[in-house]
């Protein structure tokens, strides 16, 4: 299992998103990925996409208009 970080800062929907699908197809299932961002509407999307494509968010948080989304990849 890896755990990965990825810089979604000053990137606006749908974009976020859309990076942090391409990082995911290039990890493992139960690799975690950790996704960084300052638009407040990743933590709607991003949850909502896991929902959907099978993973799972294992936390998320705020502070300094910074927020972060940890997901782990599903199989």
């Amino acid at each position: 299992m890896t755990t990965e970080t990825l810089n979604t800062r000053r990137l606006l929907c749908p974009l976020p998103v859309i990076r942090t699908q391409d990082k995911v197809k290039q990890l493992q299932p139960g690799d975690v990925l950790e996704v960084v961002g300052t638009d407040p509407g990743i933590m709607q999307d991003i949850p909502a996409w896991c929902r959907i494509n099978g993973h799972k968010v294992l936390a998320t948080a705020s502070s300094n208009h910074e927020y972060i989304i940890t997901l782990e990849v599903g199989g």
